[in-house]
C-alpha cells in the first residue's frame, strides 16, 4: 500500500502493467469502457486507502465508493481480526456502538437491501472474495449486443430517465478532474442513435453493436481483445487477460471523442485468426474469439468416471472429491423438551377458554387494530368477541339454505377470506367456526382474477370441498366484480358463496341456542396453506386437541401470563401470527395490539412506540421489521423498550436474521432493550412451532453462535470456522425444543436415518402440538408426518411418528437447536448442497448494493440434463445503465463462485416491480420460476453461464471399428450385417412399350411428338387468379424452339458447345427455349460470366440495363444478350443433331444449404436416362396431367418443369409459386380444379399453404375444393426430409380429402439429381406392381432422432453407403456417405472458376476395397440403408434408403456429428414467439440464430429456453445466442436455409440482430 498514494500518472509502463493485473477489470466485463474502469480502478483503490491525498483523477468518485465495508460487526462473532482480507486496515473494523447510531442510519439510509440478508460481515467477505478473483487474472466475456429498442424499453419503461450524471467518470481522465460534461451526459444515447443508423460509417459498429456506453471504437475494443500490452495512451487500461500476442500493434487514436474514435462499418478488420486459420475481421468475431479464450480456460478439475443414461449415452457423473469433509461425530440422541407442565386453571378447550373470558371479564380488551396513521381503530373486547363469534357459528349453521338441507353442517370447510388489515373480523370469524365445530380455512384475499398463485390456492378449496367463504364488508365490497355485479369465479377457484360476517348483517340467536363446546378432541380444527417448493398449494390439517396442546407449549415457553400485553407486527392469519396473536392470547386473556403491514410501510418505527406506548410485555416480528426499524430511527425521544421481556423473532429459523438482530441490539440496548430478550424461534407449517429461545433473566449465558464454514455445508457436514475466512456463515440458536416435544434430526433424503452429531440434517418433532396430515393427500402425507427415524442399526428410534419439519440444521451443545436453511430452497448441484437464502446473501452483498430494486432477487434452481442449475433472477433499479447491470451481473457471478464454489448458470435482471408478488409483497417464487421455464418473464439482461456450470457432458465419441478388406472377403455378410447396398428396378429388364426411347435426344423426342401429336398440349401455365395464362402444343413448342435456334445461330454467332444463360421469371419461356441447348442458373453473375451469349425477355432486357442493375455489376462485362420475344420470322435450316450422345446437353447451377454455387454437367444420355427413369418412377403418359408448383431452375425441379412433358408427353400445369403470395390456395385449387393425381411442390409452397390457408379450410371446402384425387403429392428438395412440414400439411388438408399416405417427397443432390422419387401408390395398379411400401418414420441413433421418411430409390439406380473418410463399404444401419451408380449422374462440375479437378473424384470414385470396379459418384449426403419388413412386386424384401443431412452441413461437435436440422427441430419447439431457427458452428462455438414473431421484449426469453433445449436433447452448449426478425435467415428458391450465407452476415455484422447473447 505504501506505493499507491504517490500513484499519479504517468508511470512507467511496467508499473501501469503491474497495477492493471492488481486491478484488472472485472472477468465479464466484455467490452470494457474507459467510464467502467476508472470507476472500478477508484473502487478499488478507495476501499482500501484511507484518504488518498489530493483530488486526482483516479479518486474522483470516492465519496461514494468508500461505503465497501460497513462493520456493524458484533463483537460475539467468532471472526478472529486476522480471519478478515488483510487488506482491510484494522482500525475500520470497530464494532458500532449505540452511540454510533446516526451513523448506522446514514450509512444505510436507502433501505433497498434486502433486510433478511443483510450482513456486513458477509458484506466484507464477498468484497475480499471479489478482490481475490481480480489478482487471479480476469476472463474476458463478451457483453450481449442489444438494439437500441431494447435497451431504451429496459432503462426508460421503468418509470425514471436514466440518469446521465451516472456517466461523470465516462472519460473522466481526459478532463482531468472527472467532472461531468454535457457531451459526456449524452455520450450513452447519442452513441446508440448513431448506430442504429445503418450508413453512419462514423459509427464504431452497426446498430446490432453492443451497449458499450463509451465510445471506445473497435480497434481500442479489439485490442483489449488482443490482449495489446504496449500501450502509448494510458487513458485506456491495458488487458491483462493473459493471452497476449505482442505482434499486433494496433495503432490508438488520440482524440477523446466518440467521433473522432470511430472507424468504418466492419472495423479496421483487423486480422484474427480463427479457429480454420481464416482471418476476419468485424466486432462480432472479435467478441467469439474473446468467449473462445475465455472457454479455453480450465474451470473445473477434468472429471473421470461416467455412467449409463437412459440412452446408452456416457454422461459425466459427478464422483465424490476424496478430499471432501466427511461427518466424523457420533450418532445423535434424540432431544426432549422439558416437560410439559399442566397448569390446574388451564381451559379444556380454546373456545371454553374463550366462553371463560367472555363471561367473567367482557370488559377485557382483546384486540387492538390501528389505521393507517398509527391510531386505534378498534378495541375488540373479550364480551364482544364472544357474543359475535356466537352469532357467526349460529348464522352460518341456521341460515344458509333450508332447514332440511344446511349448506354447512358441522365438519365442513369455510373458507376465511379477510384483508391484512382487519384483524378484529378475522378472529370473529374463526372463533365462530370452532364455535359451530366448522374448519377454518384461511387464505389470501384475491386482488384480481389473475393473482400470482391464486389458481393453486383454488385448487386448494376445491380438493377441501369449501362452497362458502366468510368475508368482511369492506373487503366483500374490494373484491373484483363483473358488469352484473358479482363476484367473478377466480380462475381454479370452486363455486363460492360469500358471507360477510359483520353483526348488523347477521340475526341474532335465540335464546336457548347455545354452541357445543366440548373438549379438545382429534377433530380438525383449522387448516393452514402451505405453499411448495414448486408452486402447489398444501393444507396442513391441525387438530383440535394439538391446537390446545400447542398454544400451552407457547404459554410455558414464553411464560405468557394473563393480560399481558403483545405487539404483533406478524400476518394473524397463518403461522407465529396466528399461534401467538390470536389463539394462545386468548387462551391467556392478553392484549394484542395488532399493527398491519400497510402501517409499517408509512412508518416502520410504528411497532417500537406501540411497545413503548402499550408497555408491552411481548412483541412478535420478523428480522425485516427490525431492520426497517433501525432503518427509519433517527434518535427518537418516544422510544422505551424496557417493558420488553421478549421479542420473538418469527423467522429467526433464517439463518441471515442474525445480523439484523445484531444490529437492533446494538442502536436499542441505549433504549431500554435488554439482550436476553430477543428470541428467535423456528417453525413451519407441518410440525408448528419447532424450538423456540426461552426469555432468560439471567444475562450472563450468552446466546449460542456457530461460524460455520460454507464449504462444509455444501457437503452436510459442521466444520467450525474454516481457514477459508470468506464462505462462513454464522448462525444463532433457535433455542431448545419445545416442551413436551421429542426432535432429531434426519439425513434430507433416502431413509429417515439419524444424523451424526457434526452433520446437516433435517429436523423431525414427535409431539402432540403438531399437523396431522395434508389435506386429502394420504401419499404425502405419509411421507411427511409418518416418518419413522431409524438409528445405525435400522430399528426405529420410537413407536411414536416424527413429523419432518422442512428445516434444515443441527443439535448443539446443550441442546440448542441451529437452523442453516429450509427444505424449500436447498438446491443440489453437482452433489453439493447449496441454500437460496446463502446465495442471495451473496448476491445482495455486491457492491453496488442498491443496484437491486428494493433487494427484490428470486434464486431458484432448474434441471438441465440430470442436474440441478441455478437461476438468480433481481429486479434492477429504473436508472441503472447496460454498463452497470453487466458491471453488476459479472461481479455477482465471481462472488457467488468465490464463496460457494458453485456456478450460476442462468443470471436475469428484469425491470422493477415486474416479479410476480406474494399477498405481503414479497417475491414469489414458483410463479417467477414457470414464467422463467416458460418464456414469459421478460428480462431485460441475461447472461447464461452453462460452459462453466454443465461439467457432466458426455465424453467425446470414440470412433467406431469399420468393416475391413479381411471381412468383406467373407461376402457379404460382414460379423452379422449385410453390406448397405440397394437398387431400384433395373431399367433395361424393363419391357415396356416406350417410344420415345428409341430416341437418343429430347430434341429427336419433341420433334417426333410434334410430328404425330402436333396438337397435344403438353403445357398450361395459371395465373395467379387460377386461370391459363398460355399453354403449348408439341408443335408450338417444336417450332418456338426452332426459331430461338436460329436466333442463336445468326444473331448469338454461336458454335456447338457453347454455353448460353437462361434469365427467366418461372414460366414458359424457360421450357421453350430449354429444349435447345440451355443453362439454367438462380445466381446467375457468377455462370454468366463464363457464357457465350444470353437469353432473355424484353422486360428483363430492360431491367439489365438500367441505372439500378448497372450500380450492382458492370454491364459492360457481360456476354450479349438476345430478347427471345422479338424472333426471327424465317424458317430454320436443318435441325442440328449432336455426334454423341455423351457431350453436355445443359449445365444445371443451384446454390447449395452450404452456400456454394455449383453448375453439374448433363450430358444427352443422362438427359434421357432421368427422364425414363422418373417416367416409370411416376407412371407419365400422355393421359397424364401433373400440376407443377416449384422453382423451375435446378435439379429435379427443372427436370419436371421443362423436360419430362416432352419426354413423357403428359400434360403439365405450371402454376409459379410466386403466384401463390398473391392467392396462397392457387395451387391446391388448381389441383381440384383440374382432378390431378399427380402433383410436385416446394417446401415453402408447402409452408405457405399451411401458415396461410390454416384457418380457412372450412372456407375452402365450401368454395369446392377436393383433393381426395391425389394420390402422389412430392416435395422436391436437395434435404432431409421436414417431417413436421409434410406432417401438419397432411394433418391440415385431411378434411378436404388429402389422403394421409399421399404426401411424399424427393431426395436429390448435385451429382444425381433425383437419387430417389417416392410417388406412394393408393389403388391396386396395372402389371407394372411399382407400389411402394408405407412411408415410415424411423427413430434413430442414441438420441432417438427423427430421421426421415424411407425413399423409395428410382429404377436405374444403385446405391451404396461408404465410410467418408476411408472410402470402404459399411454395413447395413450404419450411417456413412450415399454413393450412387446410375444413368443419370451427372458426368461431372462445371466450376466457374476452372478448377474441376477439384472435385471430379465426386462423380468418378471407388470403393477402396469389395466392389473395386463400379464407378460411383458420392453425393455429399450422410444416410444409411436399412432392409425393412416390407416387400416389392418380386417378393424381394425392400431397401429403404434414409437420408440425414449434407455431409457439408453436418457439425462435428465433442467428436459426434451433428445435423442442423435436427438441433433446430428441438429449438423451434421450445417458445410459440420462434418462427425460424438456423445453426452452424463458428470456432467451435455453436451459434443457434432464431426469429422472434412477437414483441422485442420478449427476445431475451428465448435466450434460456434455446441453451437449455439442446443441453438437455442434444448434450450440446449453445455458444452464443442470436435474437433476429422474421424473415433474417436466408432461404434459397428451393426453401432451404442458407446457413452459410447467415454466418457471413453474422460474423460481418450485417443481421441487425435484437439481441445476441454469448453463453459463459
Amino acid at each position: 500500500t505504501s506505493l499507491l498514494p504517490c500513484f499519479s500518472p504517468p508511470l512507467p509502463i511496467p508499473v501501469v502493467s503491474c497495477l492493471s493485473n492488481l486491478f484488472s477489470s472485472p472477468p465479464l466485463a466484455g467490452d470494457i469502457t474507459q467510464k467502467g474502469y476508472e470507476k472500478k480502478r477508484s473502487k478499488l483503490i478507495g476501499a482500501f486507502l484511507p484518504k488518498a491525498p489530493g483530488k486526482g483523477k483516479y479518486h474522483s468518485s470516492n465519496q461514494n465508493t468508500n461505503r465497501v465495508c460497513c462493520n456493524v460487526v458484533n463483537s460475539v462473532f467468532s471472526l478472529s481480526p486476522q480471519g478478515m482480507d488483510p487488506s482491510v486496515p484494522h482500525e475500520r473494523r470497530t464494532p458500532v456502538t449505540p452511540g454510533s447510531s446516526s451513523r448506522y442510519h446514514r450509512r444505510r439510509s436507502s433501505g433497498s437491501r434486502d433486510e433478511r440478508y443483510r450482513s456486513d460481515v458477509h458484506t466484507e467477505a464477498v468484497q475480499a472474495a471479489l478482490a481475490k478473483q481480480k489478482e487471479r487474472g480476469k476472463m474476458a466475456v463478451p457483453m450481449p449486443s442489444k438494439r437500441r429498442s431494447l435497451v431504451v424499453q429496459s432503462s426508460m419503461d421503468a418509470y425514471t430517465p436514466p440518469d446521465t450524471s451516472s456517466g461523470s467518470e465516462e472519460e473522466g481522465s481526459m478532463q482531468g478532474e472527472g467532472t461531468p460534461t454535457s457531451s459526456q451526459g449524452s455520450i450513452n444515447m447519442e452513441n446508440w442513435i448513431s448506430r442504429a443508423i445503418h450508413g453512419s460509417t462514423t459509427s464504431s459498429t452497426t446498430s446490432s453493436s453492443s451497449t458499450q456506453s463509451g465510445g471506445s471504437g473497435a480497434a481500442s475494443r479489439l485490442a483489449d481483445v488482443m490482449g495489446q500490452t504496449h500501450l502509448e495512451n494510458h487513458s485506456t487500461p491495458p488487458d491483462v487477460t493473459g493471452y497476449t500476442t505482442d505482434s499486433i500493434q494496433v495503432e490508438r487514436p488520440q482524440g477523446s471523442t466518440t467521433a473522432s474514435r470511430a472507424t468504418p462499418k466492419y472495423g479496421n478488420a483487423e486480422l484474427m485468426e480463427t479457429g480454420d486459420g481464416v482471418p476476419v475481421g468485424g466486432r462480432v468475431s472479435a467478441k467469439i474469439q474473446q468467449l473462445v479464450n475465455t472457454l479455453k480456460r480450465p474451470k473445473r478439475p477434468p472429471l473421470r468416471e461416467f455412467f449409463v443414461d437412459d440412452f446408452e449415452e456416457l454422461l459425466e457423473v459427478q464422483q465424490p472429491d476424496p478430499n471432501q469433509p466427511k461427518a466424523e461425530g457420533a450418532q445423535m440422541l434424540a432431544m426432549r423438551g422439558e416437560q410439559l407442565g399442566v397448569v390446574t386453571n388451564w381451559p379444556p378447550s380454546l373456545e371454553a377458554a374463550l366462553q371463560r373470558w367472555g363471561t367473567i371479564s367482557p370488559k377485557a380488551p382483546c384486540l387492538t387494530t390501528m389505521d393507517t396513521n398509527g391510531k386505534p381503530l378498534y378495541i375488540l373486547t373479550y364480551g364482544k368477541l364472544w357474543v359475535r363469534s356466537m352469532k357467526v357459528a349460529y348464522n352460518i349453521l341456521h341460515k344458509l339454505g333450508s332447514k332440511q338441507e344446511p349448506m354447512v353442517r358441522p365438519g365442513d370447510r369455510v373458507a376465511l377470506v379477510f384483508p391484512n388489515n382487519d384483524p378484529a373480523a378475522f378472529m370473529v370469524a374463526f372463533y365462530g367456526c370452532l364455535l359451530a365445530e366448522l374448519v377454518p380455512v384461511p387464505i389470501e384475499v384475491p386482488l384480481t382474477r389473475k393473482d400470482a398463485g391464486s389458481q393453486q390456492i383454488g385448487f386448494l378449496l376445491g380438493s377441501c370441498g369449501v362452497t362458502v367463504a366468510l368475508t368482511s364488508d369492506a373487503c366483500h365490497k374490494g373484491l373484483p366484480k363483473s358488469t352484473t355485479g358479482e363476484i367473478p369465479q377466480f380462475k381454479g377457484w370452486p363455486k363460492l358463496l360469500w358471507f360477510v360476517t359483520e353483526s348488523k348483517h347477521l340475526s341474532k340467536p335465540p335464546r336457548d341456542w347455545f354452541p357445543h363446546i366440548k373438549d379438545a378432541n382429534n377433530d380438525t380444527a383449522y387448516i393452514e396453506y402451505k405453499t411448495c417448493k414448486d408452486g402447489s398449494v398444501l393444507g396442513v390439517t391441525v387438530m383440535r386437541i394439538a391446537l390446545l396442546t400447542h398454544c400451552q407449549a407457547l404459554t410455558q415457553s414464553c411464560g405468557y401470563t394473563e393480560a399481558e400485553t403483545i405487539v404483533n407486527v406478524l400476518d394473524f392469519k397463518k403461522d407465529v401470527g396466528l399461534w401467538h396473536g390470536i389463539l394462545t392470547s386468548v387462551m391467556n386473556m392478553m392484549h394484542v395490539i395488532s399493527i398491519p403491514y400497510s402501517l409499517m410501510k408509512v412508518n416502520p418505527l410504528s411497532w417500537i412506540q406501540k411497545v413503548g406506548q402499550y408497555k408491552a410485555k411481548v412483541a412478535c416480528v420478523k428480522s425485516r421489521d427490525m431492520h426497517w426499524a433501525l432503518v427509519a430511527h433517527k434518535d427518537q425521544r418516544d422510544v422505551n423498550l424496557s417493558s420488553l421481556r421478549m421479542l420473538v423473532v418469527a423467522d429467526g429459523s433464517n439463518p441471515w436474521s442474525i445480523s439484523s438482530c445484531d444490529a437492533f441490539l446494538n442502536v436499542f440496548q441505549s433504549k431500554g432493550l435488554k439482550p436476553e430478550v430477543i428470541c428467535p424461534c423456528a417453525s413451519s407449517p407441518e410440525a408448528l412451532t419447532v424450538a423456540i429461545r426461552r426469555p432468560t433473566d439471567d444475562s450472563n449465558q450468552p446466546p449460542g453462535r456457530g461460524v460455520l464454514s460454507m464449504q462444509g455445508l455444501s457437503h452436510g457436514v459442521i466444520r467450525v470456522d474454516s481457514e477459508e475466512k470468506l464462505s462462513v456463515l454464522t448462525l444463532q440458536d433457535v433455542g431448545t425444543a419445545m416442551p413436551g416435544a421429542l426432535m432429531c434430526v434426519v439425513k434430507p433424503d433416502g431413509v429417515p436415518q439419524l444424523c451424526k452429531t457434526d452433520e446437516i440434517g433435517e429436523l423431525c418433532v414427535c409431539s402432540v402440538a403438531t399437523g396431522t396430515s395434508y389435506y386429502g393427500l394420504s401419499g404425502m402425507t405419509k411421507n411427511t408426518f409418518e416418518v419413522f427415524p431409524m438409528n445405525s442399526v435400522g430399528a426405529p428410534i420410537s413407536e411414536y411418528p416424527f413429523t419432518r419439519t422442512g428445516l434444515l440444521g443441527f443439535v448443539g451443545p446443550g441442546g440448542l437447536c441451529f437452523i442453516a436453511g429450509k427444505m424449500d430452497g436447498l438446491m443440489v448441484v453437482g452433489g453439493r448442497r447449496h441454500n437460496a437464502d446463502d446465495i442471495v446473501a451473496t448476491a445482495l452483498a455486491v457492491e453496488p448494493m442498491k443496484f437491486v430494486y428494493r433487494g427484490r432477487i428470486a434464486v431458484f434452481s432448474i434441471s438441465v440434463l440430470h442436474d440441478e442449475r441455478i437461476v438468480v433472477v433481481a429486479e434492477q433499479r429504473p436508472d441503472s445503465t447496460e454498463e452497470d447491470s453487466f458491471q453488476w451481473m459479472s461481479r455477482v457471478l465471481q462472488a457467488i463462485d468465490g464463496i460457494h464454489q458453485v456456478g450460476v448458470y442462468c443470471l436475469a435482471l428484469v425491470p422493477s416491480n415486474t416479479l410476480p408478488k406474494t399477498p405481503l409483497g414479497g417475491i414469489h417464487l414458483s410463479e417467477t420460476k414457470q414464467l422463467f421455464l416458460e418464456g414469459s418473464l421478460h428480462p431485460c439482461n441475461v447472461l447464461m453461464c452453462p460452459h462453466t456450470c454443465v461439467t457432466n457432458l458426455p465424453k467425446p465419441r470414440q470412433k467406431q471399428p469399420e468393416i475391413g478388406p479381411a471381412s468383406v472377403m467373407v461376402g457379404n455378410l460382414v460379423s452379422g450385417k449385410r453390406i448397405a447396398q440397394a437398387s431400384g428396378r433395373d431399367l433395361g429388364q424393363m419391357e415396356d412399350n416406350d417410344q420415345a426411347r428409341k430416341f437418343l435426344f429430347l430434341s429427336e423426342v419433341l420433334q417426333w411428338r410434334a410430328q404425330t401429336t402436333p396438337d397435344h398440349v403438353l403445357y398450361t401455365l395459371l395465373n395467379s387468379r387460377g386461370t391459363i395464362a398460355s399453354s403449348l402444343s408439341c408443335v408450338q413448342l417444336h417450332k418456338r424452339a426452332e426459331k430461338i435456334a436460329t436466333m442463336l445461330a445468326e444473331r448469338g454467332h454461336l458454335q456447338d458447345g457453347d454455353h448460353v444463360a437462361l434469365v427467366y421469371p418461372p414460366g414458359m419461356s424457360v421450357t421453350v427455349h430449354h429444349n435447345n441447348m440451355s443453362l439454367s442458373i438462380p445466381t446467375f453473375r457468377l455462370a454468366v460470366s463464363r457464357s457465350a451469349c444470353m437469353m432473355t425477355t424484353a422486360v428483363i432486357c430492360k431491367l439489365l440495363r438500367s441505372k439500378e442493375a448497372s450500380a450492382a455489376v458492370d454491364v459492360r462485362t457481360w456476354p450479349p444478350v438476345l430478347d427471345t420475344d422479338d424472333l426471327p420470322k424465317k424458317k430454320p435450316p436443318l435441325l442440328y443433331k449432336p455426334s454423341n450422345p455423351d457431350t453436355l446437353a445443359y449445365l444445371d447451377f443451384s446454390v447449395s444449404t452450404t452456400g456454394m454455387l455449383a453448375g453439374v454437367k448433363m450430358s444427352h444420355t443422362a438427359t434421357s436416362a432421368f427422364c425414363r427413369s422418373i417416367k416409370l418412377q411416376c407412371e407419365l403418359y400422355p393421359s397424364r396431367e401433373v400440376a407443377i408448383c416449384l422453382d423451375p431452375y435446378c435439379g429435379l425441379g427443372f427436370v419436371i418443369w421443362c423436360l419430362c412433358s416432352v419426354y413423357s408427353g403428359h400434360q403439365s400445369i405450371l402454376i409459379p409459386p410466386s403466384e401463390l403470395e398473391v392467392n396462397p390456395a392457387l395451387w391446391l385449387l388448381a389441383v381440384s380444379q383440374y382432378k390431378v393425381r399427380d402433383t410436385f411442390c416446394s417446401y415453402s409452397v408447402m409452408e405457405l399453404c399451411t401458415k396461410g390457408l390454416g384457418l380457412q379450410t372450412e372456407s375452402l371446402k365450401s368454395r369446392g375444393l377436393d383433393l381426395s384425387r391425389v394420390r402422389t403429392c412430392v416435395v422436391v428438395a436437395e434435404e432431409r426430409p421436414r417431417i413436421a412440414l409434410t406432417q401438419s400439411f397432411s394433418k391440415l388438408f385431411k378434411d378436404l380429402g388429402l389422403h394421409p399416405r399421399a404426401v411424399s417427397t424427393s431426395f436429390g443432390c448435385r451429382v444425381n439429381l433425383a437419387v430417389c422419387l417416392q410417388p406412394h401408390r393408393l389403388g391396386k395398379l396395372a402389371d407394372q406392381g411399382t407400389s411402394g411400401p408405407d412411408p415410415t418414420t424411423v427413430y434413430v441413433d442414441m438420441r432417438a432422432l427423427r430421421h426421415d421418411r424411407e425413399r423409395v430409390i428410382l429404377p436405374g439406380v444403385r446405391i451404396i453407403i461408404a465410410n467418408p473418410e476411408t472410402k470402404g463399404p459399411l454395413g447395413d444401419s450404419h450411417l456413412g456417405e450415399i454413393w450412387v451408380c446410375s444413368g443419370h449422374n451427372a458426368s461431372g462440375y462445371f466450376t466457374v472458376y476452372g478448377d474441376e479437378a477439384l472435385q471430379s473424384d465426386h462423380f468418378n470414385s471407388r470403393l477402396s476395397f469389395g466392389d473395386t470396379q463400379t464407378i460411383w459418384a458420392c453425393t455429399g449426403y450422410l444416410g444409411f440403408l436399412r432392409r425393412t419388413e416390407l416387400t416389392d412386386a418380386s417378393g424381394e424384401r425392400h431397401d429403404a434408403l434414409y437420408v440425414v443431412g449434407a455431409l457439408d452441413e453436418a457439425m462435428e461437435l465433442r467428436g459426434m456429428r451433428y445435423h442442423p436440422i435436427d438441433i433446430e427441430t428441438s429449438v423451434i419447439r421450445t417458445h410459440k414467439s420462434i418462427t425460424e431457427c438456423a445453426v452452424f458452428t463458428w470456432t467451435n462455438l455453436l451459434v443457434v440464430v432464431v426469429e422472434l414473431d412477437g414483441s422485442e421484449q420478449e427476445a431475451l426469453d428465448l435466450v434460456p429456453l434455446v441453451t437449455n433445449v439442446v443441453l438437455e436433447e442434444h448434450y450440446l452448449i449453445v455458444g452464443v445466442v442470436v435474437v433476429v426478425d422474421i424473415g433474417v435467415i436466408p432461404i434459397n428458391s428451393r426453401g432451404e436455409k442458407q446457413r452459410m450465407h447467415l454466418r457471413d452476415g453474422f460474423l460481418a455484422d450485417q443481421l441487425d440482430p435484437i439481441y445476441v447473447a454469448y453463453n459463459m
